[in-house]
């Protein structure tokens, strides 16, 4: 068979043009799992991933969730900085852990113990509520975790997003406003203060219950509208879960845009 110097040029071109016109998403599934290749898994990281793995499996008690996060190493938040970049984190997230599109959470100021539940829940599947989280699985199956550790510090030393540009929701319509709902909550319903699990300040609480100031407000609105329809259920205890859906559409964009707008207030 002859060789035709021109179609291997052109073929080589159309390859080229394809591979350019891919999405930034789609290219750091396939640098994740080139990166996951190259550098292999030691296997005592991978009995540890194995181990925890299995737990989240089967859902999350409050007492394995404190032994999962407790076996983890101490994280360093100068090698999460560098994992950030490595793989790819920044794509999303960002350089700082402000995400630079409303799709993807903000990052910055995120506590540890929550970030590294989620990387676990993502390589357990027991968090795989969409398309974002099933790109999100094949990340975290490459991290180790060590790598994990490493980039849940990184974030949690981060100062948490002030304005961050994004749209915030202007919700209309009758329901609690979402000042009361952080402070008092609502004995007729049930409902706890936010504050009671996520801290005056939005700055999170205990095991699962992440920071909240600054955060993207349209993935806070998406996140609890998942808890709501049951689209997402990786919260221990199903305490988000209990609490989304006994809100109503407006307190929830109300809630966005108050933890949204809150390093500005506590400044």
């Amino acid at each position: 068979m002859t060789h035709d110097p021109y179609l291997e040029e052109l073929a080589a071109a159309t390859d080229g043009l394809l591979r350019r016109s891919l999405g930034a998403i789609a290219f750091a599934a396939v640098a994740f799992s080139a990166v996951a290749f190259l550098i292999g898994l030691s296997a005592g990281s991978a009995l540890a991933t194995e181990s925890t793995d299995s737990a989240a499996a089967k859902g999350w008690t409050p007492a394995t969730l404190r032994h999962a996060l407790a076996a983890l190493p101490a994280g360093d938040a100068v090698r999460g900085r560098e994992v950030n970049q490595q793989l790819f984190c920044a794509s999303c997230h960002g350089d700082n852990g402000v995400a630079p599109t409303q799709n993807w959470p903000h990052l910055a100021g995120q506590k540890s113990a929550y970030t590294a539940k989620m990387l676990l829940d993502y390589q357990s599947r027991l968090r795989l509520e969409g398309k974002r989280a099933e790109l999100m699985h094949d990340i975290a199956v490459m991290m180790t975790p060590q790598q994990i550790a490493d980039v849940s510090a990184f974030y949690a030393g981060l100062p948490a997003p002030g304005d961050d540009g994004t749209p915030r929701p202007s919700p209309r319509g009758e329901g609690m406003s979402a000042a009361q709902l952080v402070r008092k909550g609502d004995p007729s319903r049930l409902l706890t203060p936010c504050a009671s699990c996520h801290g005056v300040k939005g700055q999170g609480g205990k095991l699962e219950a992440s920071a909240l100031a600054g955060q993207n407000p349209l993935y806070f609105t998406r996140t609890l509208l998942d808890y709501q329809s049951g689209v997402r259920s990786n919260d221990a205890a199903k305490g988000m879960s209990t609490f989304a859906k006994k809100l109503t559409r407006v307190e929830i964009e109300a809630l966005a845009t108050y933890y949204a707008d809150l390093p500005e207030r506590n400044r």
